[in-house]
């Protein structure tokens, strides 16, 4: 049964992005593929995104890049339940946008046997220093350590797994 659940919100997923991004996202996408990040520096930003795709065989979704980066910043995989905790930690970090309230409200009505985790996200993305605003483009040279110890303190990157 869960994983019945787990589909319904995968196939939510797949057909809201395309909607939600040709409707609400204006902006221009980044123009930067994987192989050109995995070209960046070892200790880049820049660099453990491209690993992040290559890991997941994805390229970057043109003018909704950010959300992989998020991945990136904070070690959340792709699997249904971690999709929707990354939308709670952004949430606790004060994102706010239409895509974000759908996720949560529907991920958690689908999947409340995650609200421990989801509700642990949350709290982590609250106690964050704000990221949710960052232009991640701009970011990509920047050194992932020194920018996640800006990020999160101690405390909150022990609760958080940066493997690839």
């Amino acid at each position: 049964m869960k994983n019945l659940r787990k589909q319904v919100i995968e196939w939510l997923f797949e057909h809201s992005q395309r909607i939600y991004t040709n409707m609400f996202k204006n902006h221009k996408p980044w123009g930067i593929y994987r192989n050109e990040l995995l070209t960046y520096p070892e200790q880049s930003f820049g660099k453990h995104l491209g690993l992040f795709l290559q890991k997941n065989n994805f390229e970057l979704i043109a003018k909704v890049e950010r959300h992989d980066a998020y991945h990136t910043l904070t070690g959340y995989g792709t699997k249904v339940e971690d999709e929707i905790a990354l939308q709670c930690l952004c949430y606790g970090n004060g994102k706010r946008s239409l895509y974000l309230y759908g996720a949560l409200i529907l991920g958690i009505m689908i999947l409340p046997d995650y609200f421990n985790y989801y509700y642990k996200s949350y709290q982590i993305g609250k106690s964050a220093n704000p990221f949710h605003h960052f232009d991640y483009k701009h970011l990509l040279h920047v050194n992932i350590n020194d920018f996640r110890h800006a990020i999160f303190s101690k405390p909150l990157r022990e609760n958080l797994t940066f493997n690839l």
